[in-house]
């Protein structure tokens, strides 16, 4: 299975998941800065994050389900892969829910905003956990040709491409020599 959408040669949807999943989980963690410390900023700080992750979070889920859309229905990855996705639509939503119950005071939420916060935190745990399954042990977004040696996917056309017998670079020396020269100075 490989990604369908790419910019240089790497998959969209893991570029963008790093974003919204720092962003949001961080939100989090300032709402528990603000339990323990009583500093409206943390808050203020939080609320702003949960916006832009949700933002985010829209990207990651579209590129997602267009990879998830070329997925053969005979493979265990396009259900794990459904889940993933429903799941991860599941925390947007949680998340959306809590900064509307922000919105009227953001710098001091409801209790039950903190909490769908947190809740939504949870539910982003399991589904990243799902999506480092898909990559992981089923390799998913992988190339089906991948090898060890492979070249950059910025390797300009034309050149050797890694196959094992060619390198774009040779090197005469293993890149330890020098140790070997110090080991006859002394």
């Amino acid at each position: 299975m490989e990604n369908q959408v790419k910019v240089a040669g790497h998959p969209v949807h893991p570029l963008l998941v790093v974003f919204p999943l720092g962003l949001l989980s961080t939100a989090v963690i300032f709402d528990i800065l603000y339990i323990f410390s009583n500093r409206a900023q943390w808050n203020m700080v939080g609320y702003f994050m949960i916006g832009a992750g949700v933002i985010g979070g829209l990207g990651a889920v579209l590129f997602g389900f267009l990879d998830w859309l070329v997925v053969s229905s005979r493979t265990r990855v396009k259900p794990i892969g459904l889940y993933h996705g429903l799941g991860n639509l599941l925390v947007l939503t949680l998340f959306v829910l809590s900064w509307i119950l922000r919105r009227p005071l953001p710098t001091s939420p409801q209790t039950d905003a903190v909490l769908v916060c947190i809740g939504g935190l949870i539910v982003g745990v399991i589904t990243a956990w799902m999506g480092g399954e898909l990559v992981g042990r089923w390799q998913g977004g992988l190339n089906e040709g991948l090898r060890r040696d492979a070249p950059s996917s910025l390797t300009p056309a034309g050149l050797p491409r890694g196959d094992g017998g060619s390198d774009r670079r040779r090197f005469d020396k293993p890149a330890w020599a020098g140790a070997e020269r110090r080991s006859r100075v002394g």
